[in-house]
This record gives structure tokens, C-alpha cells and sequence, in this order.
């Protein structure tokens, strides 16, 4: 996201410097790639803006680095905060800075890196963006204005992450379950028929998640610290954080876990599959359970006016769920 952040304004005339020292090796190509220059901290700190676009697992490292080094230069720059941070961190990342020091903003990326041709992502900042907000329209960047102070941008990001990236780690759970429990050709076949949309955006997600699962676990857990201890739903989110470290160590080692979702969401049905038509076949649902008993369908017995029917009007919904609460012991997180 960074380099292609700085590519983009590159394009539009800004001049873009970066500070690679202690950076690995494939960040830095990256930066020549997108023809950054690379320069001594010093240098960096002449900058007018300054963008923090890393890991969330390594925002405040930086904020520190950089509030140090402005404040030895009584530098007058502007940083903004781009990251993946709840509005928790994003207020330590604001005392870094201190009273009376370089104005620090709040901002939020939305949506994928820049890329020639495609619109976005678009740049969420609060805290008192009004000024900076159209420089950064002017080079390129869909950059807009959010009412509130530091952390309202951060809040977007949290609930806005929540929902998107919440939807690929739930995806993933289920999916490989399905593979364990030898499901997974009932279940693509269904997701196929009655969720082709989730589906689709399935296919898409999961494989582009593989290589950044490392950052998303940070990103989870802040999520969850966001919610806060006395929300249930944080218990979601530490999970997906576990979810997203399961499949980074994946990544890390031989990629079974990659290669079996990749192989399920490339399935679609076949004459073979589980469908609506072949359901029918297999008992009538809307007479309710006959237990052993079978029960004649529509197609078994050629009633064509009674099958049209029932396909027309789809299947009954299912019987309500049952609700049951379970303690989760408390435990120590870092």
C-alpha cells in the first residue's frame, strides 16, 4: 500500500521521499521499483507531510522514531496516521507527538492500493484535515475530509475492517472445517446455488488474504481492543486474529491450508453436485421429518405440476436456531 500510495503521487508531480534504513529487502525494491528516494532521516523530516503507512503491529515504533527525531529538529511537518490502529492506539500515537508539537492527523486507507486506470482507495483523515485534505486531492489521492478528532478515522477503519476482512477470516474457518469434515463439495455446490455472490467475492479475497495474513492478525486484535473487553463481539475478533495467524504460519511453511482452500473455491457444481432439483429428489421438505421412513418425491412419481410447483416456490425456511450462551474464561492476551 505504501509504495503504491507514493507511486501515485509521484504521477501527479508531488515529490516523495522515504526513510528505508532497517527495512527489508523486498520493501526497498518495492520503493526503487516505484522510484521513491530513499534518504537519511534528517532529509525525510523537511518533508511537509508525512505518511505512516506500515504494518499496525508497528504504527507506534514509528510514531515514536519520528516524534523523537521532529521534536530534536523542532520540525513543524504534518504526520498522519494511516493505519490499520484503533482509536485506542491512534491517541498514543497523538501523545507521541506531545502538546504544542507537529500536528499529527487521523487517517484511514479504504479499499486496495492505487493502481493506473481504477479508482481509489479513498483516504478517510480527521482531527482538523481541512487544509491538508485538497493538497492531497490535488496529487491524485481520493483524500477526504472526516468530521470528529483523532480516532473518528480510526473508528471507520475498525468497524468498516471488521466487515470486510471479518467476512474472508469467517470464510476461511468454515471452508477448511468443511474440508476436514468432508463437506466441502456439499458445501461449495451450496454457496454456488444460494450465495453465488459471497461466493464470487470469496474467490477473490481468500487468495489475495494468503501473503497478508501476517498483518492482519495486529489488525484483528486491534479491532477487538477497539470493541472493547466488555463487547462479546471483541471474542469474534480475537479469533479471527487466530484465524489470520494460523494461516500466516501457513504461509511460512508449506501452504496446505492455501492450497486446500484454493482447490475448494476453484469447485463449481457439476451434473453430480447437490442441487434444488436433486434435492427434491432425495425427500419432500415440506412434509416435515418421517424419520427412516422414505417419503416419494415429486420426481419419483412423475408428478411434473407438483415439482414445478415446489420449484417455483423454493424450500420452507428452516426451523429457528436454538440460542446458548458459553462462558469463555478469561485470558492474559499481548
Amino acid at each position: 500500500m505504501g509504495s503504491a500510495v507514493a507511486r501515485s503521487l509521484l504521477s501527479s508531480g508531488a515529490e516523495i521521499v522515504t526513510y528505508l534504513e532497517g527495512r527489508s529487502s523486498a520493501t526497498k525494491e518495492r520503493a526503487v521499483a516505484a522510484g521513491i528516494r530513499d534518504v537519511d532521516i534528517t532529509t525525510m523530516l523537511d518533508a511537509d507531510i508525512i505518511l505512516s503507512i506500515v504494518p499496525p503491529s508497528q504504527a507506534l515504533a514509528v510514531a515514536d522514531y519520528v516524534a523523537t527525531a521532529m521534536r530534536s529538529r523542532n520540525s513543524v511537518g504534518i504526520y498522519i496516521d494511516c493505519n490499520a490502529i484503533s482509536p485506542q492506539t491512534m491517541t498514543k500515537v497523538a501523545e507521541r507527538f506531545g502538546a504544542g508539537g507537529p500536528k499529527v492527523l487521523d487517517g484511514c486507507i479504504i479499499g486496495g492500493p492505487p493502481m493506473p486506470g481504477k479508482c481509489g482507495p479513498r483516504v478517510y483523515i480527521s482531527g482538523g484535515a481541512n487544509k491538508v485534505v485538497p493538497i492531497l486531492v490535488d496529487y491524485g489521492l481520493d483524500a477526504r475530509v472526516l468530521d470528529g478528532d483523532i480516532g473518528a478515522s480510526s473508528a471507520l477503519k475498525m468497524c468498516y475492517a471488521g466487515i470486510n476482512k471479518g467476512l474472508t477470516g469467517l470464510a476461511t474457518a468454515m471452508i477448511l472445517a468443511a474440508a476436514k469434515s468432508g463437506a466441502d463439495q456439499a458445501l461449495m455446490a451450496e454457496l454456488a446455488e444460494s450465495q453465488s455472490q459471497l461466493l464470487a467475492k470469496f474467490s477473490t479475497t481468500i487468495a489475495d488474504m494468503y501473503p497478508k495474513a501476517y498483518r492482519w492478525v495486529a489488525e484483528m486484535q486491534e479491532i477487538a481492543e477497539f470493541l472493547g473487553e466488555d463487547d462479546p463481539g471483541a471474542e469474534i475478533f480475537w479469533g479471527m486474529a487466530g484465524v489470520f495467524d494460523y494461516m500466516a504460519a501457513d504461509q511460512s511453511s508449506d501452504g496446505n491450508m492455501a492450497a486446500t482452500l484454493s482447490r475448494m473455491l476453484e469447485q463449481r457444481p457439476t451434473d453430480g453436485s447437490i442441487n434444488r432439483y436433486d434435492a427434491l429428489s432425495n425427500g419432500n421438505f415440506d412434509q416435515g421429518s418421517k424419520g427412516p421412513d422414505s417419503v416419494p418425491s415429486a420426481r419419483n412419481t412423475d408428478d411434473r405440476d407438483e415439482l414445478e410447483d415446489r420449484l417455483e416456490s423454493g424450500f420452507p425456511a428452516s426451523d429457528p436456531a436454538s440460542t446458548t450462551f458459553t462462558g469463555i474464561p478469561e485470558r492474559t492476551r499481548t
